[in-house]
């Protein structure tokens, strides 16, 4: 087969292609000391995040939170100890059991980072008190940030829970709650990693063949997780980052490292096969797909950067650990991994393990996995596919967008929520307690909303607010005024309200209770403040998020096509492929739907933050696959000039490699989807569906058919912006024909 011809390479390529072709053994050593300085540097980053992160940090509760921390930290309890008489007792009046609670109480106060103690025994409120008489409540803040808290329970929840004489203590409480779905995370991240990486490598040895192959993407994903593992530890340094933000860290890493391996792997195999050397291998490869993986890339991290204009630092954390690993899984792909192509040459397709169940058969060489790698017959599938669809394209078109659309339907009776204990398993031990408190107590301690007032004003005045705030509808009572004992100027009310504590009436009263007259500055907080405050913040940075993310895909699509056309056609079929896993989030998550079959407590509302991190996810990974499906067709049409071929011959060469990457996407994040934490539940296996949609459907369907109904005017643009283009575009293509025909799909040496 004789060999491509290729116009000289740009300063620019040759430059990027000496870079990685001249040394591959230096470079590759030179990755693996950045590696193994990349798991010193994020060694013990587990330790350091946070569980929370979902408040406004700026929010008019958050100020009053840390006040009353500050001021009243009896108000503000974090820790309850959940005290259960003992059979054959009187119940918590019992005195054995009075005894017992008291010295719990008395210990509690002397532990050093524990303010604020205090129990039914000694305050005697019945709010402390079960219906039945056979549990009570002692409560009492723990100190610090979300770390200290942990480190604090980690070092007394030993001496407090279990049997206790005449009682059993259990521990809740926000603190309890938070520490145990850290320990959940972390747990359930490593069973993931270990049900995600042999999957993975068994998809890709179906993918590639030949098990060599097969490990060069899981290298890669190795690379970018360690490495975004080493970025995190550091910005912990400087900031607060998420716990959940190891998911992403994992499922992205190994996700995408698989979409630019399989896509740089498989063109590096068709240009060996086309007659190249390795070294010109290489350089076609980074010229084509390379640039590719570079606008993919770009594409993923614009997406993800998105959240970081949210205040909240549980959203910002999937846009550090995002944009992290998909530039690093980039870097690695573009790099390391022509690099190591360099070195293997023809030995990419050894091992070719589908050997082993192919012998006897007639046919063995045209046998083979769907996947661009595969045989003629693969690519004449998606060919003859994308033919069909073109000839009906407006009943496709018609059909997948009503289909969709219909699929999204349930999102429009969305309920917002906030995160409580119920995204625990039901057996979690802080979880159980949270239950119990809920349907054993009247009104449970840390509910309801907390007035902070400031100032100094009379006995008179204090009084005549109270008796406002205690006249709204909602309300069941209002204690205080509380005077603070370190400093005069705060007094705070306590706001007892109908419902869950970041119920409907909880929610409805917060505007209510702050427009109430007062001669004093006041500020409002509790579960339902604090959820409010984060819707505001939500809608107040969704505009400028959408409008960076929508700008910079329509730009950066731009320079990939130079089509006026395709970028505004990219962001609608994108966002059109995410409606479906919006509506199952609904269905299955908020209404509860499968709950039993998934193992988790439907709330009725969905965490406010959850629909925007993964809309961002998806939206990103979308665009990936729609970069790697318009990139071919263009290259094609360039080629060509045949805007019909061009379509059905990108979708042959494509349509295979963006199903298998789909695919091992999906299956990386059903692995996070295992998760026993509700909102990683919802994330992994929303996403997994959002890919799954988008490859199998938009990619498949929707795609070919619009652009067969919009025909050559797909490719038109203002001659300035063609102009522009021209200047300042980049695109996957080669400037000469290939020798072998294009309904063929070269196959490396041994498939």
């Amino acid at each position: 087969m004789s060999e491509v011809k290729k116009p000289p390479s740009s300063g620019a390529d040759a430059g990027w292609t000496r870079f990685v072709t001249a040394r591959p053994r230096l470079t590759l050593l030179l990755a693996l000391l950045v590696t193994a300085l990349a798991v010193v540097a994020g060694g013990g980053v587990a330790d350091r995040l946070g569980s929370g992160g979902w408040e406004d940090p700026g929010a008019q509760s958050t100020y009053a939170t840390r006040a009353l921390e500050r001021e009243f930290p009896q108000s503000e309890p974090n820790l309850l100890l959940l005290v259960d008489a003992a059979a054959g007792t009187g119940g918590v009046d019992d005195p054995a059991v009075a005894a017992e609670a008291e010295r719990l109480t008395t210990a509690l106060a002397a532990e050093r980072g524990v303010v604020g103690v205090g129990s039914y025994w000694r305050a005697q409120l019945p709010t402390l008190r079960s219906q039945d008489g056979r549990q009570a409540l002692v409560v009492a803040r723990v100190q610090g940030d979300e770390k200290a808290t942990t480190a604090i329970l980690d070092r007394i929840a030993p001496r407090y829970e279990g049997e206790h004489g005449p009682v059993r203590v259990s521990l809740g409480g926000p603190a309890a709650v938070q520490r145990e779905v850290t320990r959940t995370i972390q747990e359930d991240l490593l069973r993931a990693e270990l049900i995600a990486l042999p999957v993975t490598l068994v998809l890709l040895v179906l993918v590639f063949g030949s098990a060599v192959a097969a490990l060069l993407p899981l290298g890669v994903g190795i690379v970018a997780i360690l490495g975004t593992n080493a970025v995190l530890r550091g910005l912990t340094e400087v900031t607060d980052v998420s716990v959940f933000a190891q998911n992403l860290t994992t499922a992205l890493g190994l996700g995408l490292a698989v979409d630019y391996a399989l896509f740089i792997v498989r063109r590096f195999r068709e240009e060996l096969a086309a007659g190249h050397d390795p070294v010109a291998a290489v350089g076609v490869t980074l010229r084509t797909a390379g640039r590719t993986v570079l606008f993919s890339a770009l594409t993923v991290a614009v997406s993800l950067s998105a959240m970081l204009f949210f205040p909240m630092y549980f959203l910002r954390s999937f846009a550090y650990a995002g944009v992290a690993v998909v530039l690093l899984a980039a870097a690695a792909a573009l790099i390391l991994l022509p690099a190591a192509l360099v070195l293997l040459g023809h030995r990419v397709n050894a091992l070719d393990l589908r050997r082993l169940w192919r012998r006897g058969r007639p046919e063995a060489n045209e046998t083979g996995p769907a996947t661009e790698t595969g045989p003629a017959e693969t690519g004449k599938g998606w060919r003859w596919t994308a033919a069909l669809v073109m000839r009906r394209a407006p009943v496709f078109a018609v059909a997948t967008t009503v289909g969709l659309l219909l699929l999204g339907l349930p999102f429009i009776g969305v309920k917002f929520g906030t995160v409580d204990d119920r995204q625990l398993p039901n057996d979690a031990p802080s979880h159980v307690v949270q239950e119990q408190i809920r349907d054993g107590f009247p009104n449970s301690p840390g509910g309801g909303l907390t007035v902070l007032a400031e100032g100094a004003p009379g006995p008179g005045s204090l009084m005549a607010y109270r008796d406002r705030l205690a006249a709204l509808p909602g309300v069941i009572r209002v204690d205080g005024p509380i005077s603070s004992a370190t400093e005069s100027r705060y007094t705070s009310f306590s706001v007892s309200v109908q419902g869950e504590a970041a119920g409907e009436t909880a929610r409805g009263l917060v505007d209510d209770v702050r427009a109430v007259e007062a001669d004093f500055k006041t500020s409002v907080t509790g579960q339902a403040a604090v959820l409010v405050d984060a819707q505001h913040a939500i809608a107040g940075a969704l505009p400028a998020a959408a409008a960076l993310v929508v700008l910079a895909t329509l730009l950066l699509v731009f320079l990939l096509t130079g089509s006026l056309l395709i970028p505004l056609q990219a962001v609608l079929l994108n966002a059109l492929s995410l409606t479906a896993m919006f509506g199952a989030v609904v269905w299955v998550f908020q209404e509860g739907n499968l709950s039993g079959l998934l193992s988790f407590t439907a709330t009725g509302d969905i965490e406010t933050t959850l629909p925007v991190l993964m809309f961002c996810i998806a939206f990103g990974l979308s665009m990936d696959y729609g970069v790697f499906l318009i990139s071919r067709i263009k290259e094609e049409y360039d080629r060509t000039g045949d805007h019909e071929s061009a379509v059905r011959t990108g979708l042959a060469r494509t349509g295979g490699l963006i199903t298998a990457a789909a695919v091992i996407l999906a299956v990386v994040m059903v692995a996070i989807g295992t998760s026993r934490v509700t909102n990683t539940k919802m994330l992994g296996l929303g996403i997994a569906l959002a890919v799954l949609m988008d490859a199998m459907v938009v990619r498949s369907l929707l795609v070919p058919a619009v652009m067969k109904l919009t025909g050559r005017a797909t490719w038109w643009a203002p001659a300035p912006l063609r102009r522009l283009h021209e200047r300042f575009g980049l695109s996957e293509g080669e400037s000469a024909p290939r020798t072998q025909e294009p309904d063929r799909i070269p196959v490396g040496a041994g498939t």
